[in-house]
């Protein structure tokens, strides 16, 4: 009986484990280091991003603030395959696609309208602790605009 209880406390010790690592490094929360970026002035600065899963998706929800100060909030709720599912909180995009290109690596969409109004790659370091997004857009004046966030694994 000893045996088998212990067989199966190690089955299940490995299979989390397993599960463990088997996790997108792009999971958990993610903190912005605002020293280590550059995001030019006007443009929205998402402060916290949580990767979460949900189901057979992935949530995506952050926390910030739009280019005049007011603090906003975003959810995304879909795959990383390349198709755009609904985006809520940001008033220039209403849906978002990711699509994944590595392990550590995730490209991005926004869309508003059915048009691309803003690109980014996303790249997770090998140690997983930080996270860098590089992002490409327009400013209301159709002025390309590009910034780069770095944010750390809570």
């Amino acid at each position: 009986m000893k045996r088998k209880v212990l067989a199966l406390s190690l089955a299940l010790c490995f299979a989390g484990a397993v599960a463990s690592f088997a996790q997108s490094p792009q999971m958990g929360t993610w903190k912005l280091n605002e020293a280590k970026s550059h995001i030019p002035t006007g443009s929205i600065k998402n402060t916290t991003v949580v990767y979460t899963a949900d189901g057979d998706n992935t949530k995506v929800s952050t926390d910030g603030t739009l280019a005049d100060g007011k603090s906003n909030h975003t959810d995304w709720t879909g795959k990383f395959d390349g198709k755009p599912y609904p985006l809520t909180g940001d008033p220039a995009a209403d849906e978002r696609s990711y699509t994944k290109v590595n392990e550590h690596t995730l490209t991005l969409e926004n869309h508003k309208a059915g048009k691309v109004v803003a690109t980014a790659r996303i790249v997770v370091s090998a140690d997983g602790k930080t996270r860098t997004v590089s992002m490409h857009s327009a400013d209301p004046a159709g002025k390309k605009v590009s910034s780069t966030a770095v944010y750390e694994k809570q």
